[in-house]
């Protein structure tokens, strides 16, 4: 068995994906997502196929939740390696429009959310002395601020900042913390993202969808397993000497 993955915002799009391709490496999986019917259909899928799943109900925002989780994961499932924090909410608009309850609710879900999992992550991995894994939800917003959407691009900025840091402060009880960074990925948040774009600048509904996947160099949107093959790499062995790196995996749209 290769051992037991948390995944938060697994009931729909990338958690999802995560969830199905770390079940397929051989991953029992903790499923955490804020509503119940999504998470709950995910697990009984990955149940389906021979895997252990336990679905839980939790605001990653909160964090006596989010050590709740935790705590329960190793109770029902027997432990926890890698946790994968990947729970988040998106926010388009121009920067001089942002509410301050726009901002709190973003920064409470996309930063506060991977804070709480980092933390309750690794104290759960140093009281039983697991040298295990923690991996988070960047963006190519991450790397760079992009008009109409410069809130979210600060909290994906703040995401790789806590896992460099993190990175530095659990490297001797040999934790690796790691990001991935995805660029436009055909989910339900970007059918949100490309609809308030058309609200705020008038162009037609998919024109912005359109526009940002023909930048991309490989010529197509990019996928949930796009994203979950480069997630299992972050979970896996072969990334044991990797640590507070924020990867790009977004088919060549954004370069550093």
């Amino acid at each position: 068995m290769a051992g037991i993955a948390l995944v938060t915002g697994a009931g729909r799009g990338i958690g999802a994906g995560i969830a199905r391709r770390l079940a397929a490496d051989g991953f029992d999986l903790a499923l955490v997502d804020l509503t119940p019917d999504g998470v709950e259909a995910v697990a009984e899928e990955l149940r389906s196929t021979g895997r252990r799943a336990a679905a839980f109900t939790a605001d990653v925002s909160d964090r006596d939740a989010v050590f709740g989780v935790v705590s329960s994961c190793v109770e029902e499932l027997g432990g926890l390696d890698v946790m994968v924090n990947n729970a988040g909410v998106a926010l388009v608009g121009p920067v001089s429009d942002v509410t301050p309850e726009e901002l709190r609710r973003l920064f409470s879900v996309n930063v506060d959310g991977v804070l709480w999992g980092i933390q309750a992550a690794a104290a759960s991995f140093i009281d039983r002395g697991v040298r295990g894994k923690i991996v988070n939800a960047s963006s190519i917003a991450g790397h760079e601020g992009f008009a109409m959407l410069g809130a979210y691009s600060a909290t994906k900025f703040a995401v790789r900042a806590f896992t460099q840091a993190a990175a530095k402060e659990y490297a001797t009880h040999g934790i690796t913390v790691n990001a991935y960074c995805p660029g436009v990925v055909g989910t339900d948040m970007w059918v949100e993202i490309d609809q308030r774009f058309a609200d705020l600048t008038g162009a037609a509904v998919g024109e912005t969808y359109e526009k940002f996947v023909g930048g991309i160099a490989l010529g197509r949107a990019q996928t949930p397993e796009d994203v979950a093959a480069f997630v299992s790499h972050l979970a896996g062995p072969d990334s044991d000497y990797m640590t507070g790196q924020a990867v790009l995996i977004d088919g060549g749209l954004v370069y550093r």
